[in-house]
C-alpha cells in the first residue's frame, strides 16, 4: 500500500484527491494545509489523517510520495523539506513565482536524483498527443496560443507578488503546451497592459492583458496572448499551430486538423488529470519514469518562459534563454 501526503488540499488538490483515493494500493495517508478547517473537512472525506505543521506530516507519517498543491507564493521550503527527505513528490503548476526558488529546488533534485511530476496535464491528453504524432511529419512554421477568460476571484490571484500574473499562473498551461508540441523556446518578447481590472476589481496588480512573442530554438515563431477582463466567461484556451499542409487547434478537449478540403476533430477519451495521476503513482511504484511527461528539470524549462515574459514587459526588450537544464 502506497501512502501519499498532500500539502495543500485547495481545488486542484481535490481533483488528485479523488484519484488517489480512487486507486487500487494507494491512500491519502496524510494531509497538511495551513486552513484547518478545510484540512478537516478533507480528512474526513478521503479518510486521511490532519498534521498540525508539515514537519509533523513529513516525519510522523511513513510516505512513499508527497502532493504539494499550494498557491505560487508559498513555494520552496515546501519542497526544499520534501526533496531533503528524499521523497519523490508531485508538484502543481507554476512551481514558483520568480526563477529562485525553483532554480534552487532545481539543483536540489538533480543532485539526489530524485523522482518529480509537474501538473502540467495538457500533456496527458489524448489531444495533445494526437497533434504531437500528426507534427512528426510537419514542420512547424508558426504558433498562435490563447487563454482568454476571466479572473479567478481568489484573493491571492490579483496580487502579482503572489500569482506571479495570469502569464505565469495560468498561461504557463499554454507555454508549456507550445514547448511540448513544437519545441525549446530561445527568446522571448512581451508586452502587457493594465486598466479595465484595477477600475473594477479591488486589490488588482496584475495586468489585463498581454502578449508574448516566442523564438523556436527549430526557426518557428509564436505568440501566446492572454487576458482575464471577461465577466465569468472564457472566450478560447489553447494553442493553433501551422505549418505547410496542416493546422493543428488544440484544445482542453479536442484537436482539430485542418488540410486543404478536409477537417477532421477528435475528442479526448481519457481525463488527462487522470492520467498524469497514474503516470506519477506508477512511477513510484515501479520507479520507472517513462510514463511522467514534465518532471521538474521539463517543469522549470516552462517556468523560464513565463517568467522571462514577466522580465520583458518590465524592460520593454527581449530576453535571452538558456535551454541547457536537463530534462530529468
Amino acid at each position: 500500500m502506497l501512502n501519499i501526503g498532500f500539502i495543500g488540499v485547495g481545488g486542484i488538490a481535490e481533483v488528485h484527491l479523488r484519484h488517489i483515493s480512487g486507486m487500487e494500493g494507494t491512500r491519502v495517508a496524510g494531509i497538511y494545509d495551513v486552513n484547518t478547517d478545510r484540512a478537516e473537512e478533507i480528512a474526513r472525506k478521503y479518510e486521511g489523517k490532519v498534521y498540525p505543521s508539515l514537519e509533523a506530516l513529513l516525519d510522523g507519517e511513513k510516505l512513499d510520495a508527497v502532493y504539494i498543491c499550494v498557491p505560487p507564493f508559498a513555494h520552496g521550503d515546501i519542497e526544499a523539506a520534501v526533496v531533503e527527505r528524499e521523497l519523490p513528490m508531485f508538484v502543481e503548476k507554476p512551481i514558483s513565482i520568480f526563477r529562485d526558488p525553483a532554480e534552487r529546488i532545481l539543483k536540489m533534485v538533480q543532485e539526489k536524483d530524485l523522482l518529480t511530476s509537474v501538473g502540467y496535464h495538457w500533456r496527458y491528453s489524448e489531444a495533445a498527443n494526437k497533434a504531437r504524432v500528426a507534427l512528426q511529419s510537419q514542420k512547424p512554421g508558426m504558433v498562435l496560443g490563447y487563454w482568454l477568460g476571466d479572473m479567478p476571484m481568489v484573493g491571492w490571484w490579483r496580487k502579482r507578488n503572489r500569482s506571479g500574473g495570469q502569464m505565469v499562473e495560468q498561461t504557463t498551461h499554454i507555454v508549456d503546451l507550445a514547448r511540448y508540441l513544437v519545441g525549446e523556446v530561445t527568446e522571448v518578447y512581451a508586452v502587457y497592459g493594465y486598466g479595465e481590472l484595477k477600475d473594477s476589481v479591488e486589490g488588482v496588480t496584475i495586468p489585463d492583458v498581454g502578449s508574448i512573442t516566442l523564438k523556436f530554438d527549430n526557426g518557428a515563431v509564436g505568440t501566446i496572448s492572454n487576458t482575464c477582463v471577461f465577466d465569468q466567461f472564457y472566450h478560447t484556451v489553447g494553442l493553433d499551430i501551422i505549418t505547410r499542409d496542416l493546422v493543428l487547434e488544440v484544445r482542453g478537449d479536442s484537436v482539430t486538423e485542418r488540410k486543404k478540403g478536409e477537417t477532421y476533430q477528435r475528442r479526448n477519451g481519457s481525463d488527462p488529470y487522470y492520467e498524469e495521476d497514474i503516470a506519477f503513482i506508477e512511477a513510484v511504484k515501479t520507479g520507472d519514469r517513462s510514463r511522467i511527461r514534465s518532471s521538474y528539470a521539463d517543469g522549470y524549462r516552462t517556468h523560464q518562459i513565463t517568467v522571462a515574459a514577466n522580465e520583458s514587459a518590465e524592460k520593454g526588450q527581449p530576453i535571452q534563454l538558456q535551454i541547457e537544464v536537463p530534462h530529468r
